[in-house]
């Protein structure tokens, strides 16, 4: 069953600690009065986390890897084909998708993965969005990242700064940036407008990101206390976390 958040001042924490669950679709309410008028916005907001990545099996891969050349896992690739197949049932048989994504590697394989059950006839644009990348842990990450995520556990999840790195705090300010950019594209017309005007019921926006910068971007969007956003933990990998348009 989808997971409905409830009206868009009183939004609880969606996600449980349970982790790890396979691809599925848990709703909430876009309804926000601040972005855009009814008629121009798209039908929903589609936010998906990466697939089973190699730093998410083996964290010493970050000692190896860089971040952001870290790859999806075989199961991650097909948990991302599946999320593709979530994402084709969701939509109506006309209806097309905008999407944003991390330049990550295991946000663009996420995407292409998709792609394949998905299909690439129905996509309108592809933005590389870099906003909307993972939480800046410093470079390599070497074996005193353990006690760092110790560390933040005492000191506060939300305001913690890893050395070199950001805190979620940064990945606020960046993630609200990037708000402001899709309010600017809602509201000039990006989402399937032409000279007949927009026609948005056929049109759903697509964020492929991380799970951390995915419960920012709804801690922004909800409005929703740092307290709030302690308790929240990922949704699972290539899970589809649907935000459906409301009429106010």
């Amino acid at each position: 069953m989808p997971h409905v958040l409830g009206s868009l001042h009183a939004s609880p924490p969606p996600f449980g600690p349970s982790r790890g669950r396979p691809a599925s679709a848990r709703t909430a309410t876009a309804g926000s009065g601040h972005v855009g008028d009814v008629w121009n916005r798209p039908r929903r907001i589609v936010l998906i986390r990466h697939g089973e990545s190699e730093g998410n099996v083996d964290e010493s891969a970050y000692q190896r890897k860089p971040d952001h050349r870290i790859e999806l896992t075989d199961i991650g690739k097909q948990q991302a084909r599946d999320a593709g197949a979530a994402l084709k049932a969701l939509l109506g048989p006309d209806e097309s998708v905008y999407v944003y994504v991390s330049p990550y590697m295991r946000t663009m394989q996420t995407l292409y993965e998709m792609g394949a059950t998905f299909g690439t006839n129905r996509i309108l644009g592809v933005r590389e969005e870099p906003r909307m990348r993972e939480q800046d842990f410093g470079n390599f990450q070497d074996h005193t990242m353990r006690d760092l995520k110790k560390e933040r556990a005492r000191f506060g999840r939300f305001f913690f700064r890893f050395p070199n790195g950001e805190s979620a705090a940064d990945v606020y300010d960046r993630v609200t940036s990037f708000r402001e950019t899709l309010r600017n594209d809602i509201n000039f017309g990006r989402y399937n407008c032409d000279v007949l005007g927009c026609r948005t019921d056929d049109c759903t926006v697509v964020i492929v990101t991380h799970g951390l910068t995915l419960r920012i971007f709804l801690m922004r969007w909800y409005k929703w206390t740092t307290e709030m956003f302690d308790v929240v933990h990922n949704p699972g990998n290539a899970e589809l976390v649907v935000m459906e348009r409301g009429s106010g």
